[in-house]
């Protein structure tokens, strides 16, 4: 018996949200009694962090070229026959949501995504539901469980532990899918994975004034992001759009330039840990979510901000 977590990795680096989840998978083995094994796919460099997380066994599947669904679901399914696992758990990110289903199908296990809880009672675990306004507990009664898990929800804990990292190999099945160019986002903290983010909105009014929310990303060194509105009109790339309908994300520190709140939007952000306000409309519906709240010009405020932070940093 144990509890396999598959840890992701993004250009050859364990990525956090693989942390998180090697954390999580770590205390659900200590209640059970039983062992925390990790999984790694394709090239993973320093996957031997992932002991001090928790994981008593890393396992590596190396030849895998590229993502592709069906093939990590196949290997995942076969990694957790051989480690006899009653618990698999996958990271809530695109990769994770796109493989835990089709492992849970060929596992016949129960499947709960975005769980936010440790499980209790048998295997009883909560999520959060209608865009963060309710929380619903889901029971799996399956002889194997299956868990996305909610990003920035369970935070990296180390733990004082040794374990070996092993190359193994198992049946890997030829993708279906040609994969002729990847273009990836870099030199920034992926969204969904991000403590720190600024964002901003139609209150910029024009891609040409961004700079100035770069350079205060830049000082706190937080990830950009942007209104659908903004995405919409392509001021800023659609990665970078957070509320309903673009990236929920969790951070532990929400700067809102410029942006209205409209219910869409809240709902995609409403979790954050601190939420701050820049918007000149005192009546901006955004104030009853914020923490804290300024009322004025941006252009004058996040200058001022920035320049506010760099010197506090300088004295530091």
């Amino acid at each position: 018996m144990a509890v396999l977590v598959f840890a992701e990795s993004l250009g050859g680096k364990i990525k956090k949200a693989a942390l998180e989840a090697v954390t999580f998978g770590y205390k659900v083995a200590q209640q059970q009694g039983t062992s925390c094994v990790a999984l790694t796919i394709g090239a993973a460099e320093g996957a031997d962090v992932l002991c001090s997380y928790g994981a008593s066994k890393v396992l590596q599947v190396s030849n895998v070229a590229h993502f592709d669904s069906q093939v990590y679901a196949s290997v995942v399914a076969q990694v957790a026959e051989r480690e006899a696992a009653t618990v698999v758990v996958f990271a809530h990110s695109s990769t994770g949501k796109s493989v835990a289903g089709r492992v849970a199908a060929r596992l016949k296990a129960g499947l709960v995504s975005a769980v936010t809880s440790l499980p209790a009672d048998g295997f009883q675990v909560k999520k959060n539901v209608f865009s963060g306004k309710g929380i619903v507990t889901y029971s799996i009664d399956s002889a194997v469980k299956v868990v996305t898990i909610s990003g920035n929800t369970f935070r990296p804990e180390a733990v004082a532990n040794s374990a070996i990292v092993e190359n193994i190999t198992v049946s890997v099945p030829a993708s279906r899918i040609t994969v002729k160019q990847v273009s990836t986002a870099e030199g920034t903290v992926p969204l969904p994975e991000a403590d720190l983010v600024v964002s901003a909105g139609r209150g910029m009014k024009g891609p040409e004034n961004w700079g100035m929310i770069e350079e205060l990303a830049g000082v706190l060194g937080a990830t950009t992001a942007c209104s659908r509105p903004v995405a919409d009109v392509h001021w800023r790339p659609h990665h970078e759009h957070v509320g309903q309908t673009g990236v929920a994300i969790k951070p532990t520190l929400y700067i809102a330039v410029g942006i209205s709140g409209a219910i869409q939007h809240l709902a995609g952000v409403n979790q954050s840990k601190t939420i701050v306000v820049i918007n000149k409309d005192a009546d901006a519906p955004f104030f009853k979510a914020a923490d804290y709240g300024v009322v004025g010009d941006l252009f004058e405020v996040v200058p001022r901000l920035t320049a506010a932070l760099k010197k506090y940093k300088a004295n530091q």
